[in-house]
This record gives structure tokens, C-alpha cells and sequence, in this order.
């Protein structure tokens, strides 16, 4: 069932997302507004477009972020895969979809602070910045689920 909505999610997203879909939805509209005269504007008339609409968008929605969920962890293994072949990088940064909000704030905040430092402390054999603000994040987080 996941596959079979994973592809029909993946092609829908490819063909609604198209300037031809947004011409046939326009078209649409505009054939219900010229049919409006011939139907007196009446409650019917205007019930099919607005359930029309609201079906299809609900639909949409689950779809559509179908569609965003996958490309977002691609794009994450991705990064990861570049963290991890980067020399200098620090690999704790793989795991920052975990963090919390307030920890993410954080390590924000840590990361504009280093960018402002000078790149000479980086790559001496040194340890990364980042590591000390990704073991405490880590930390907190393990010590939240063990309670």
C-alpha cells in the first residue's frame, strides 16, 4: 500500500504541478462561471464548485506533503552523505532533525558566533566548534527520553 502511494503521490505532484493542470483548472472555472446564467446562479450551481474545490484541495494536501516528506529526508541523506565525506566536518551534525526547537535556537546561535571567528581555528587538529554544542544537545536529549 506505502509503495503503491508513494508513486501514485510522486506522479500526481509531476502532472499537477504542470502549467497544463493550471490551464484545465482555470478552464474549469470558467466554464461554472459562464454556466452560472443557465442555472440562475443557483445554491446547487455554486455547491459543485465549492465542494469541488474543497475535495480536491483536501486531497491535495495529503499528497502534496507526501511529496515534500520524501524530498525533504532525500535531501537530508544527502547532506549527511556530504557531512560525512567532508574532511573537517563534524558528523554530529548529522543528527540535528532530533534536536528540539529551543536546542536548534541554540546551536543557531553557536553557529552565527563561529562564522563571526576567524577560519583559523578550524582544520589545525583541533576539535570542531560544533561538537561541544552537539554532545550537550545530545546529551539533553538522551537524558529527556530516559525519563
Amino acid at each position: 500500500m506505502n509503495e503503491f502511494f508513494r508513486k501514485f503521490s510522486h506522479k500526481t505532484s509531476e502532472l499537477v504541478g504542470t502549467s497544463w493542470a493550471f490551464i484545465l483548472a482555470c478552464l474549469i472555472i470558467v466554464i461554472w462561471a459562464v454556466t452560472g446564467p443557465m442555472f440562475n446562479y443557483s445554491d446547487t450551481w455554486q455547491l459543485v464548485i465549492n465542494t469541488g474545490t474543497t475535495i480536491i484541495t483536501f486531497l491535495m494536501v495529503f499528497l502534496i506533503q507526501n511529496t515534500q516528506n520524501r524530498d525533504a529526508k532525500a535531501i537530508h541523506l544527502k547532506l549527511d552523505e556530504l557531512i560525512k565525506a567532508t574532511r573537517g566536518a563534524s558528523n554530529t551534525m548529522i543528527d540535528l532533525d532530533k534536536l528540539s526547537d529551543e536546542q536548534l535556537k541554540e546551536l543557531e546561535t553557536e553557529y552565527k558566533r563561529i562564522c563571526d571567528i576567524e577560519d583559523e581555528v578550524r582544520n589545525n587538529g583541533e576539535r570542531h566548534p560544533l561538537d561541544k554544542v552537539m554532545e550537550s544537545a545530545k546529551q539533553s536529549v538522551k537524558d529527556t527520553s530516559m525519563k
